[in-house]
């Protein structure tokens, strides 16, 4: 529905401060209409803006040049993300690991080998910090010095359920908490089924652990499947109900997994090539201005000043926008205020 607004008031703070008869003329439905009243009646804007800063949360718009790139890709991606953490460009790599809150023995091995093994090939581990497989699988991230996110059901101030308020700690400092909820949505069943779309839109692909034919995690995957993603299972023990859900995957189609090769192979995947892409995509200017001043750049130091005139911008903009192209690689501070070109040779400044 956000993006139809969009397209109909060319952004969302028209359509927010629209009447509801210039709405209703629109060919929204009542629903779309009935939510909008009731959220323009209770949220004020500023006030929410007021609180994610004080609880010092990132807010990611869809029209962010840091919203995630697989996720973009998606049909109706979520327009807002809230993080707590930090995404980076690594996290272009990802895998989705789900599966049941019950992990057998079996289970916890398999999602622990996994977790460990994709974080020390470079890929970000995606899950959603539920108890058993979710949370044996982001551990095992962390403790192999990786990447992991975690897609919530409630808001990112939010820690459900309550005893992993440390491993949620843990993820917020070797990668994130995010969600689409606003902040204090409360963790509601209601909520999980839609945030599993998020675990898959972030993903190359899924793998699903352990997973009884009615469960929870069989929901991501088919929201993989509808978005062109790898579904991937773990075979399991015919007689154990939580291994019913992934051995139907595999007799559908599902890719079975039998070791971490499994999942690489199919996906073309290397730790080398990943970490080529990351570097790569380091190197390359993420915006306009940033390609601006690769153009106005060399490996002759340049003066910051004689870039303001060049380029005619206030000087705090460009001397911020250097200090992370800096951070990325792209410049590097010579002597006084003057940068000089790292990468003329990657960069892709040819637009």
């Amino acid at each position: 529905a956000w993006l139809f607004l969009v397209q109909l008031w060319s952004s969302l703070a028209r359509a927010w401060q629209a009447d509801y008869f210039s709405l209703s003329q629109m060919g929204l439905d009542e629903r779309v209409l009935s939510n909008l009243s009731i959220a323009r009646k209770t949220v004020v804007p500023e006030q929410e803006w007021e609180r994610v800063c004080k609880a010092g949360v990132t807010v990611i718009t869809f029209d962010d040049a840091t919203y995630p790139r697989m996720l973009r890709q998606v049909h109706d991606p979520p327009p807002v993300l809230y993080v707590r953490g930090a995404l980076t460009m690594a996290d272009d790599w990802s895998i989705g690991i789900v599966g049941t809150r019950q992990a057998t023995v079996y289970g916890r091995e398999v999602a622990e080998m996994l977790g460990r093994e994709l974080a020390l090939h470079g890929l970000t581990v995606v899950s959603g910090m539920a108890r058993g497989v979710d949370a044996y699988a982001h551990l095992a991230a962390i403790a192999a010095g990786g990447r992991t996110l975690a897609v919530l059901g409630c808001g990112v101030d939010v820690v459900y359920p309550a005893e992993h308020r440390k491993l949620a700690q843990q993820i917020m400092e070797h990668g994130a908490l995010v969600s689409d909820y606003p902040l204090g949505t409360r963790p509601d069943a209601m909520n999980f089924p839609p945030r599993n779309r998020i675990i898959s839109g972030l993903s190359l692909g899924v793998v699903v652990v352990e997973a009884d034919e009615k469960s929870g995690a069989l929901i991501t995957t088919q929201f993989a499947a509808d978005q062109g993603r790898e579904v991937f299972a773990v075979p399991g023990n015919i007689l154990n109900r939580t291994s019913r859900g992934t051995n139907k995957l595999i007799q559908q189609g599902a890719k079975m997994v039998l070791d971490i090769d499994s999942i690489l192979e199919e996906l073309n995947l290397t730790r080398e090539h990943v970490a080529a892409h990351i570097e790569v995509q380091k190197a390359i200017p993420e915006n306009d201005l940033e390609r601006k001043l690769v153009k106005h750049l060399s490996h002759e130091p340049t003066q910051t000043d004689a870039l303001v005139r060049e380029l005619q911008l206030p000087t705090d903009v460009v001397t911020a926008t250097l200090a992370l192209m800096e951070l990325k690689g792209l410049v590097r501070q010579a002597t006084g205020n003057s940068y000089i070109l790292v990468r003329e040779s990657k960069a892709a400044y040819k637009a």
